[in-house]
């Protein structure tokens, strides 16, 4: 059996061990949770790691994507953590068309306001290069975002969810001690990314994703030296993966810095 690819030992054309059909068959035709479980863990591999016929699977998910939620959160998961120090970039770049269609069946899904809403926007965000922001976007009900002050250097975490949005400072006995309020961007200050991702969520009617979006783009205190920085500003430096300029450039329709 080839490692990674998705198949069985073939018997004829198409076909594994006793004419079963190959996992990306399987999937098309059957829908089986089982077999989507056995291919994800086929084309993604332990430690974010991708196995290389992760990208030739591209175009066939997308084009389940139409109608398949597992094939959109595979998809959005292969590109999630395609990008980087990975030795990735040169493979992404040559599933530019398939990324660019991506794009365009998860925005026309996302305005469906269906039920897989967030891990479709993720998807979204991974198709549009924030992958750092796929990554790490949650619901907003209890999300954390550890950050290094850019003035004192001390760690504060970001909180946004039910129990609050502040900065503080994490003791792993008290819990979060000098809290400081978070503060929201308007909508007015939202730029580039922040603004598409704002605008996006308010379009399909996505409150709480919206208001967590605002906080995110917003500003914070470091309860260490009192300095203001902005959230999303800390998190991208620290977070977002660097990608070959050349690379990057052959496949990048809209990309958000």
């Amino acid at each position: 059996m080839r490692e990674g690819d998705g198949s069985y030992p073939a018997s004829r054309p198409g076909r594994g061990v006793s004419g079963r059909l190959r996992l990306p068959e399987r999937v098309e035709r059957d829908d089986v949770a089982d077999a989507w479980k056995e291919l994800g863990w086929r084309l993604v591999l332990e430690h974010d790691l991708l196995s290389p016929a992760s990208f030739a699977a591209l175009p066939r998910l997308v084009r389940l994507a139409l109608r398949s939620a597992k094939a959109r959160a595979l998809a959005g998961e292969i590109l999630e953590r395609a990008a980087g120090h990975r030795g990735c970039d040169d493979l992404l770049a040559d599933c530019a068309g398939v990324i660019a269609q991506f794009r365009e069946v998860l925005d026309r899904h996302l305005r469906s306001r269906p039920a897989d809403y967030l891990v479709s926007f993720r998807a979204l965000l991974s198709a549009e290069e924030e992958y750092h922001w796929a990554a790490a976007l949650g619901d907003f009900t209890d999300d954390f975002y550890p950050l290094a002050c850019p003035h004192c250097g001390v760690t504060v975490t970001i909180a946004i969810g039910d129990y609050g949005r502040y900065s503080a400072i994490r003791d792993w006995d008290l819990g979060d001690v000098e809290r400081r309020e978070l503060r929201p961007a308007t909508a007015e200050r939202l730029t580039v990314t922040g603004k598409w991702m704002y605008e996006t969520a308010v379009r399909d009617g996505q409150e709480v994703l919206a208001d967590g979006i605002s906080y995110l783009f917003g500003d914070a205190e470091c309860p260490g030296c009192a300095s203001v920085f902005n959230v999303a500003d800390e998190y991208t430096s620290a977070n977002r993966p660097v990608m070959r300029q050349g690379a990057s450039d052959s496949y990048s329709v809209a990309s958000y810095g």
